[in-house]
């Protein structure tokens, strides 16, 4: 008798949940009975802009933290101004100031590092939107030439760097995740961030379409309820996604990563969030897969 399949293992994301204590919002998310975390680096749970000294003392008991919790980790690098407080998500990897980019590179290397203290199973980026008069050319040059150090650093310390096609960015879909890959030599370890919602924004196949399709270069998926042409994250049931075809596509690719629920503008609620979110997931898994509850 063929065993049924092992259960999706379950994240849920601190931009959720920036209310908490980091603390705090990993005691929930294991009391609920998550597998794991996908953390966003930023000022309020773990700081990358800490002093080192600092910052290596928090990512210590933050991995001790997980590892009594039972916690897996993916290290997210979406925080809004963390670099800029008056800009959000900028700078870029494609601002037109060398330096400017520079410090976003910096970021990742530094997310790279906590990724491999942590033991994560990804580190996720995104390229960030072309800057006025810049044109598209221009704009993939400086993606690739950004990145180049950052995966060369996640292949050295051995944690998957998985890029994120984000809505209205230069790299925005399916498409521009394999131009980069082109553009850089179709190195082995640049992987993929899937963003179930945003599949379902702009994506012109169904969102179990593309994971089938993304399947060879998944390493992170991010997932919530979209609606078609509105990036806007909403909580299961309030958009257009019919979830279990996702997550039945997502068993026949042997995904084994975290799946994370991103609904960073929900944390006024992110508890009870957190906890319809897991309860809709497990209900959807165990008819997609055959899985207990």
């Amino acid at each position: 008798m063929t065993p049924p399949p092992t259960p999706l293992r379950l994240a849920y994301g601190t931009n959720g949940l920036a209310d908490l204590r980091l603390d705090d919002a990993l005691e929930l998310l294991a009391d609920l009975g998550y597998d794991g975390v996908g953390l966003t680096l930023d000022h309020m749970h773990l700081d990358p802009l800490a002093p080192a000294p600092e910052l290596a003392a928090r990512t210590r008991h933050v991995a001790r933290r997980l590892e009594r919790l039972g916690l897996g980790v993916a290290v997210e690098t979406g925080a809004r101004y963390v670099l800029d407080p008056r800009r959000k998500h900028h700078p870029t990897l494609l601002d037109p100031d060398p330096r400017a980019r520079g410090a976003r590179t910096g970021l990742l290397l530094t997310a790279v590092r906590i990724a491999a203290d942590l033991g994560a199973t990804a580190v996720h980026c995104f390229s960030g939107r072309i800057p006025p008069g810049t044109d598209p050319d221009t704009a993939w040059k400086r993606l690739a030439e950004a990145v180049a150090p950052v995966l060369d650093a996640a292949r050295s310390a051995g944690v998957p760097l998985a890029i994120e096609p984000e809505p209205g960015h230069l790299l925005q879909d399916l498409a521009g995740f394999h131009r980069l890959r082109a553009d850089l030599g179709d190195p082995d370890g640049l992987g993929l961030t899937l963003d179930i919602g945003h599949c379902q924004c702009l994506e012109p196949d169904p969102p179990a379409d593309c994971v089938r399709a993304a399947a060879p270069w998944l390493r992170h998926v991010q997932i919530e309820d979209m609606r078609r042409g509105v990036h806007e994250h909403l909580p299961f049931g309030e958009g257009e996604i019919d979830f279990r075809p996702v997550l039945v596509a997502l068993h026949e690719a042997g995904y084994g990563g975290l799946v994370g629920v991103e609904l960073p503008r929900g944390s006024h609620a992110g508890p009870d969030l957190a906890a319809a979110s897991l309860a809709f997931l497990r209900e959807t898994d165990r008819i997609a897969g055959g899985v207990p509850c």
